[in-house]
C-alpha cells in the first residue's frame, strides 16, 4: 500500500517537465474560501484572468478556459474547427503529436501522419517544407487543417511554428493552424496573433504553474467561423456558449473557481516579471543544463541546437544503461523526481524540466543530484557538469528584480 503521509525532511524535487512545482504565492491564492461562481466578485476574477491569460498568449482574440486538462483542450480545438472524415495533416515530432493524432483517430477525423523516419525524427523539429510540399500537393483542399506541436516535452524539441505559418501561405492553401503548446506557454516565446495560429491548446501545470485542471483554447476569428459549420458533436466543449458568457465574466457551467484564483495569482507574477524576462530565464537556466550535460559527455535528446527547448533537457544514457534506472537511483537516494522516457525513447533517455517557478539555485541543486546519481550508477563521466554549470551561471550578470 502506498503510504500518502510519506514526507521526508526538505522539498521533494520535482523536476520533471510537468506539473511543475506550484509556488506557495499560487497555493494561498487557491485556498481562499469558494465564491459563488454565479455573484459579483466572481465577475471580477472571470474578466481579470480572461484579459490577463490573452497577454500570455499575445491574442487581442478570445481564449476560452475549461475546467479539463490539456487532452480535452486538445478534443476541444478539433471538434469544434471540423467534421467527420475530414483529412488533417499532423507532423511527428515525438509521443505527444503522436497521442493527438490518435485522438484525431478517435473521433472520426482522417490524420496524415508525415515526419522524419524511426527514433532520428523524434531528435528533430518539424519540418516546414515538409509541410508546404504536400499542402501544394493537395490541389483539391481536402487537407482542413494541419496540426503540430510547438514545444514537444516528450523530446526536449521546440518548433518553428512561424516557419509553419510561412508554409501554408507558400502553399496558398486554406488549412487551419492548429498548435499545442501546452508545455511551452509562459516559458518559451510564443505569439498567437502574430504567427497567425488559429487555435493554440494549452495547460495550466507547466509554465503557468499551476496544478493541472485547467487547460486553454486560443482562438482566431477564422477558427470561429470554421466552428459555424463543423459537425463534429460537442456540447461541453463548444466555444460559442463559453466566449458569450466570458464578455461578461462567467461560464455557461460551473468553472474551476479556486483554481482560477491560482491563475489570477500566476498571471500577476509572470506579467510582474515580464514574459521578456521570464523566456530570458527559461534561456539561461537551459543553456547551463546543456552546458552540465555537454560536460558529463553524455547526448542531448535533441539533436538540433538551434530546436533546443527552454522548458527541459533530455539526457541519453549510454548504451546498455537503463535510464529509468538511473532515474530510480535518483529518486530514492536524493528524493528527486525526473522525466522518464516515453514511446520510441522509453529506457533510453531521462529529461531534466528546468521550467515554471524555477532559479539557477534550483538548478543547481537538480543537476547535482543528478550527477551523484550518474555516477552511482555507475556512469564514468568525462568532467563535473556541476562546476561547468556553476561557472556558467556564476558569470551571468542577471541581478534580482525588486519591486
Amino acid at each position: 500500500m502506498v503510504k500518502l503521509d510519506f514526507h521526508p525532511a526538505g522539498r521533494h524535487f520535482l523536476q520533471i517537465p510537468g506539473p511543475s512545482p506550484v509556488p506557495d504565492r499560487i497555493l494561498r491564492a487557491m485556498s481562499y474560501p469558494t465564491i459563488d461562481h454565479r455573484g459579483p466578485e466572481f465577475a471580477e476574477l472571470g474578466l481579470k484572468v480572461l484579459d490577463g491569460i490573452k497577454q500570455v498568449f499575445k491574442t487581442k482574440h478570445p481564449v476560452v478556459i475549461y475546467p479539463a486538462s490539456g487532452t480535452g483542450a486538445w478534443e476541444a480545438a478539433l471538434c469544434n474547427t471540423l467534421s467527420a472524415g475530414d483529412s488533417v495533416l499532423m507532423f511527428e515530432t515525438g509521443h505527444f503529436a503522436t497521442l493527438w493524432k490518435k485522438m484525431a483517430e478517435s473521433l472520426g477525423l482522417k490524420p496524415e501522419f508525415i515526419g522524419l523516419p524511426g527514433v532520428e525524427g523524434w531528435r528533430q523539429g518539424l519540418k516546414p517544407e515538409m509541410i508546404e510540399a504536400r499542402l501544394r500537393e493537395d490541389s483539391h483542399h481536402s487537407i482542413k487543417a494541419v496540426c503540430v506541436v510547438h514545444n514537444e516535452t516528450s523530446t526536449g524539441v521546440t518548433s518553428d511554428i512561424a516557419a509553419v505559418r510561412k508554409a501554408i501561405d507558400a502553399a496558398g492553401h486554406p488549412a487551419l493552424l492548429l498548435v499545442d503548446t501546452i508545455s511551452g506557454l509562459a516559458s518559451a516565446d510564443y505569439r498567437h496573433d502574430e504567427w497567425g495560429v488559429d487555435v493554440t491548446i494549452s495547460g495550466s501545470q507547466k509554465g503557468l504553474m499551476l496544478p493541472p485542471g485547467i487547460s486553454f483554447n486560443a482562438v482566431s476569428p477564422k477558427a470561429i467561423e470554421a466552428s459555424k459549420n463543423a459537425g463534429l458533436p460537442r456540447s461541453f466543449w463548444a466555444w460559442d456558449e463559453i466566449i458569450e458568457m466570458n464578455k461578461t465574466g462567467y461560464w455557461p457551467y460551473t468553472p474551476s473557481t479556486n483554481l482560477l484564483y491560482g491563475l489570477s495569482e500566476a498571471l500577476d507574477m509572470i506579467l510582474g516579471e515580464g514574459l521578456d524576462n521570464v523566456f530570458a530565464r527559461h534561456n539561461r537556466l537551459a543553456e547551463a543544463c546543456r552546458i552540465a550535460v555537454n560536460a558529463w559527455g553524455l547526448q542531448i535528446q535533441c539533436a538540433d541546437p538551434s530546436v533546443y527547448s527552454p522548458v527541459l533537457t533530455g539526457v541519453m544514457t549510454p548504451d546498455g544503461v537503463d535510464a529509468d534506472q538511473v532515474r530510480k537511483i535518483i529518486y530514492e537516494r536524493f528524493d528527486m523526481s525526473l522525466g522518464t522516457g516515453l514511446g520510441k525513447m522509453k529506457g533510453r533517455m531521462f529529461r531534466i524540466g528546468h521550467l515554471g517557478d524555477c532559479n539557477d539555485l534550483t538548478l543547481m541543486a537538480t543537476l547535482t543530484g543528478c550527477e551523484m546519481g550518474l555516477k552511482m550508477a555507475g556512469i564514468k563521466l568525462k568532467a563535473s557538469g556541476v562546476v561547468a554549470a556553476m561557472d556558467f551561471l556564476g558569470s551571468q550578470d542577471v541581478p534580482l528584480r525588486r519591486s
